[in-house]
């Protein structure tokens, strides 16, 4: 059991046994710790990741559940509950990428276990660490310059909002609105159930039911399943979700991240398309 809260959540309750590696160690250039221009949310030097996912006691054939937070805000203009539930899906899709084969998330996160009645404990629990033998997926996350060539391709998926995506709401981190051209709109938000308390926070977030979930992406990019899929968002959080519903759980066997999305596509002045 992999917790990626805050290290004050994590101490103070958790899964008996979970260790703690937080998300933002699972990444560099957090979210406004860097200027607009430098791409966000990007995967650490491979060196470090591997070293990371050692010191955790992973081996590439540790069975890992990923447990996160689900509940928090959601407010329109700080959707705190839902970057939690993408980040969670980003330390995932991260291991996947470093050569774990095995990996799983916690369905409702930390949350959804403590409303179950499940039992939790206090304190800290120290992995023994391991040397890591696995090797990163070269082919999973891919660069501006491949998604460019790949239009009319690959299949282009934009995990954003809707309005987003159409170019309606401008998020401050682009400096064009809309999306990349032929990208279908998947929205991450959308492959979420929310328990809500009335007043606009989430108690918890789980995922659709697979049928939902089918159908859904069946509409958004078809049911070629070896066709190439290439996905992204505003920055890299919605797209390792959306990442994880196609690979992971419906069995897309040739998925791609953009991982410096449409925060480094329009950086770089590439072509946007509105609805």
């Amino acid at each position: 059991m992999l917790d990626v809260r805050k290290p004050e959540l994590y101490s103070a309750g958790h899964i008996p046994g979970a260790i703690n590696v937080p998300e933002g160690e699972w990444y560099v250039n957090d979210p406004f710790t860097v200027p607009f221009s430098t791409p966000w949310m990007e995967l650490p030097p491979e060196e470090e990741l591997l070293e990371l996912v050692g010191d955790a006691g992973i081996t590439s054939d540790s069975r890992v559940v990923v447990v996160g937070s689900t509940s928090g805000s959601l407010n329109p203009m700080t959707p705190l509950a839902l970057y939690g539930v993408a980040g969670t899906d980003r330390v995932a899709i991260t291991l996947l990428y470093a050569g774990v084969r095995n990996v799983a998330i916690l369905d409702g996160g930390y949350e959804k276990w403590v409303a179950d009645g499940y039992s939790t404990e206090s304190g800290t629990v120290t992995p023994t660490p391991v040397a890591y033998m696995g090797e990163v997926d070269e082919t999973m996350f891919v660069s501006t310059e491949y998604v460019e060539n790949r239009i009319g391709e690959a299949v282009i998926v934009d995990a954003r909002d809707p309005e987003v995506y159409c170019g309606d709401v401008h998020e401050p981190w682009n400096t064009k609105d809309g999306h990349i051209p032929t990208a279908k709109n998947l929205p991450a938000p959308e492959l979420f159930n929310i328990k809500e308390d009335g007043a606009e926070n989430a108690v918890y977030i789980t995922y659709k039911k697979m049928d939902t979930l089918k159908e859904m992406v069946s509409n958004a990019v078809g049911n070629n399943k070896k066709k190439e899929i290439i996905v992204y968002c505003g920055v890299g959080g919605y797209s390792s979700a959306a990442y994880f519903v196609l690979s992971e759980m419906l069995g897309y066997t040739n998925v791609k991240i953009y991982d410096g999305s449409a925060q480094e596509w329009t950086w770089h002045e590439k072509p946007v398309e509105t609805c």
